[in-house]
């Protein structure tokens, strides 16, 4: 920490710091809790922070802080106002409330266009008194308030599951302040969270009741440390890119190997429910991207409040409502806890069937209330958000290729009548056409036109948010039929490989574009062949290989193809310093 005289040599001291550091300025006559601070100048997320006092920028708003401290701070004495209450410069919001330094240079990023991020404190202080009285008042107002509470507090999801809140969160966030003092991180604590749910795992796949019984217990406890790798990065603030993917990732890969583990018990036992498992995937990962595409799609939408949305709010205002909304979707917390407990107390068949049942109606649910919103509200989407909707279609070189020669007819529905249209030709070839016929492979290439049709022309319209769901459910539903009717033996466990290293793809995907980075490169998505292309491989394969076990082993070559290739770019990507440490606060999971 140095101090300077005035603005001039703030700005001369900045501008020596190596351009590779953070930097921060405080006004000298700050006074407020410590943990506001943490909260304003250490939280790696955001380009530039801001509480009342102080600012923080990374080295990628360095450039932009220096420039506006230089041109618009007159060199006065640090924390005395730049100018009068009701002046701006250059655009700038009237400075009102903090006209220091620091107060002054934030609005002055804004004004250009910087993301200026201003955390919200709640009960904690943190201000620029002016004279001796103002300034007891404040040290008066930090002695009032206890910061370690409040740090506990924030240190819990804003928005949060049912299950998580009441019966997870009170006592997890302690272990998360037991992990803090003792210098374990977050990435430390995810680590050990996917360790516990794959001995879960394991235990579920001796197909014993005490196995069971171990595993319920065991993936509560890896549900609890999932709960705790988040609240140790909200107390401690150790948000970092590397546990941006683990977090986003292990989640994912816990419940498939949990799948696979019952499954595996399962058939100890001489039950088969490989495509029940499967089919509870599939339907999960479906589901996620529902979500994930409608608010790609509305995320920087201009629109008119729908009916449905305010019928919404309105029921905000209902305390119960919004738990009783919350649980009706099934997040996270809910889904494992109804698993574990099954798990410990029934068979891995009616844990299954308990999943698809809640899976479902959780997804009708869900579905139903954003078609209702969509239809209901002139929403003007931006080429930003047809971006991400064209990069969450995963559409590969076939469809690429009709898109390049042939264009949708025009309308506000055509694209996911197209998408849909494919979708349900595919589908229903791989389920009622012969097994083995051509007619499959037929109707995956009707299926790779209709799709490029579909993403020909931008995806703008008021359902077209609807066509990634549609192509996901078309792919994975393909080949889990197709496996389930070939009779040959093991081959719904490889399609379940096949189908879990597709869903890492998308995920990835996902998790991308959230962070602000863009999807995938494209030779990753012509590398796997996009979703059209999987999926007429395997409907080749389907026609081809109809004897022995050759589809089996043509299906496991595939899956441990693309979990190559998509799992070598998404390390890279990810542990890559250009990787964005993505904000957790919305998802349910």
């Amino acid at each position: 920490m140095t101090a300077a005289a005035d603005a001039s040599e703030a700005a001369a001291l900045l501008a020596a710091v190596p351009a590779n550091r953070r930097v921060a300025l405080v006004d000298p006559r700050f006074v407020g809790h410590v943990h506001a601070l943490r909260l304003g100048l250490t939280d790696p997320r955001f380009p530039v922070a801001t509480i009342p006092g102080a600012l923080t920028a990374r080295p990628e708003a360095r450039a932009a802080a220096l420039r506006a401290l230089q041109r618009s701070v007159t060199p006065v004495g640090v924390g005395s106002p730049a100018l009068p209450d009701d002046a701006a410069t250059d655009g700038a919001a009237p400075l009102a409330g903090d006209r220091t330094v620091p107060g002054r240079l934030a609005a002055e990023l804004a004004a250009e266009g910087t993301e200026v991020k201003r955390p919200e404190l709640g009960s904690l202080t943190a201000t620029v008194p002016t004279c001796p009285e103002d300034r007891s008042a404040a040290q008066a107002a930090v002695a009032a308030v206890d910061d370690e509470a409040v740090r506990l507090r924030s240190a819990v999801k804003a928005h949060d599951g049912f299950f998580t809140t009441f019966f997870i969160s009170p006592y997890s966030r302690y272990i998360a302040r037991w992990c803090a003092r003792r210098g374990l991180t977050p990435n430390q604590v995810t680590t050990a969270s996917l360790i516990t749910a794959l001995i879960a795992a394991g235990s579920a796949a001796t197909g014993t009741r005490g196995g069971y019984v171990a595993a319920g217990v065991l993936l509560l406890l890896s549900f609890v440390l999932d709960c705790t790798d988040g609240q140790l990065a909200r107390y401690s603030l150790q948000y970092s890119t590397m546990g941006a993917w683990l977090d986003a990732t292990f989640d994912r890969a816990k419940e498939y190997a949990y799948y696979a583990g019952l499954a595996l018990g399962a058939a100890r036992g001489g039950d088969d429910v490989w495509v029940l498992a499967l089919g509870a995937m599939v339907l999960q990962a479906c589901r996620h991207v529902v979500d994930f595409s409608f608010n790609e799609a509305n995320h920087d939408a201009v629109s008119n409040t729908s009916p449905t949305a305010a019928l919404s709010d309105r029921l905000d205002s209902v305390g119960w409502t919004v738990w009783l909304r919350r649980m009706i979707v099934l997040p996270i917390g809910e889904r494992w806890a109804m698993i574990a407990v099954l798990t410990a107390v029934t068979t891995p068949r009616i844990v299954f069937y308990a999943l698809l049942i809640g899976c479902s109606l959780a997804a009708c649910y869900t579905t139903a209330g954003r078609l209702l919103r969509s239809l209901t509200r002139k929403a003007q989407r931006t080429d930003r958000a047809a971006g991400a909707l064209a990069d969450l279609a995963d559409s590969g070189p076939l469809a690429q290729g009709v898109a390049a020669v042939l264009r949708r007819p025009r309308g506000g529905f055509t694209a996911p009548l197209l998408a849909f249209a494919g979708a349900l030709a595919m589908v229903a070839a791989a389920l009622f056409a012969p097994y083995g016929g051509l007619l499959t492979v037929g109707a995956a290439v009707v299926y790779a036109i209709l799709s490029g049709l579909a993403v020909s022309r931008p995806l703008k319209g008021a359902l077209d948010w609807l066509v990634p769901p549609v192509f996901r459910a078309a792919e994975y539903c393909t080949v889990l039929v197709l496996a389930a009717r070939s009779d040959v033996p093991h081959a719904v466990p490889a399609a379940f490989g096949l189908v879990s290293a597709v869903a890492y793809h998308h995920y990835d995907t996902v998790y991308r574009i959230r962070g602000g980075t863009g999807a995938p490169p494209r030779w990753l998505v012509r590398a796997v062949g996009g979703h059209e292309g999987r999926t007429l491989v395997v409907a080749v394969l389907a026609a081809v290989l109809t004897s022995g076990s050759g589809f089996t082993t043509a299906l496991t070559a595939l899956a441990a193809a693309v979990a190559l290739v998509v799992l070598v770019e998404s390390i890279r990507f990810w542990v890559s310093s250009s990787a964005p440490a993505v904000h957790d606060e919305g998802e349910l999971a």
